[in-house]
C-alpha cells in the first residue's frame, strides 16, 4: 500500500464524515443562532434555554435524514471493503 492510497482512503473518510455530520451541525447552528437572537431581544440570559431546542432539532433531523446518512456511510464502507485486495499488495 502506497502513501497515495492511504491519503485517498483518509480523504474519502474525512469527506464522508463531513457530509454525514453537516445536517446536524447546520441545524444546530441555525437553532442556536435563532435562540441567541431571541435571548438578546428579550434580555433573557438563561444558558439552558438553548439546550432543549438544539437536542430536539438534532433528533428531528436524524429521524428525517438518518436514512441518507446511513446510506453515505454504507457506500463508503462497501467501496473500502470492495477494494480490500488492492490495499493488501
Amino acid at each position: 500500500m502506497t502513501v497515495d492510497t492511504v491519503t485517498e482512503i483518509v480523504r474519502n473518510a474525512l469527506y464522508t464524515i463531513i457530509i454525514s455530520a453537516a445536517p446536524m451541525l447546520l441545524i444546530s447552528l441555525i437553532v442556536g443562532l435563532t435562540i441567541s437572537i431571541f435571548q438578546t431581544i428579550t434580555s433573557i440570559q438563561e444558558q439552558t434555554l438553548t439546550f432543549v431546542p438544539k437536542i430536539l432539532s438534532i433528533f428531528l433531523i436524524l429521524m428525517l435524514m438518518g436514512h441518507w446518512i446511513l446510506n453515505n456511510i454504507i457506500s463508503f464502507m462497501e467501496q473500502l471493503w470492495g477494494s480490500f485486495s488492492i490495499y493488501i499488495r
